[in-house]
């Protein structure tokens, strides 16, 4: 692996959403890898060791917190976990459940938002 690249593993259940943004980012330079729900994200998590994760949270099988959690167990604060979703900041789901994320977007992903929060690359 390149010293300079910057790894980021986009997770979200809807195919179309996770490759746009996975796209946008390789287009700024970021190396991307997707996954569809929380096994698969687990799994590419695993071999791709990223420097960034933008997690889905409403996903069937293990959700974004459950996965979430399990990345914090095993890799500490290693990465950067970003949550994104609909859920709005009013919603009461939003809690004490985010506090293994570091950062969190509602989606539509502002992606000016999301470049703030994501590692710089070659830093």
């Amino acid at each position: 692996m390149d010293a300079d690249e910057v790894r980021v593993v986009v997770v979200d259940d809807v195919r179309d959403a996770a490759e746009i943004l996975a796209f946008s980012l390789a287009l700024d330079g970021y190396k991307t890898a997707t996954a569809r729900d929380g096994y698969e994200a687990l799994a590419v998590i695993e071999e791709v060791q990223p420097h960034c994760v933008l997690l889905d949270i409403d996903m069937p099988g293990i959700d974004g917190l459950e996965v979430s959690r399990k990345l914090r167990e095993r890799y500490g604060a290693e990465m950067v976990l970003i949550a994104v979703t609909g859920w709005g900041h009013a919603d009461q789901r939003i809690s004490a459940d985010f506090a293994h994320f570091d950062h969190y977007l509602r989606k539509p992903v502002d992606p000016k938002v999301m470049r703030r929060m994501l590692p710089p690359i070659g830093g």
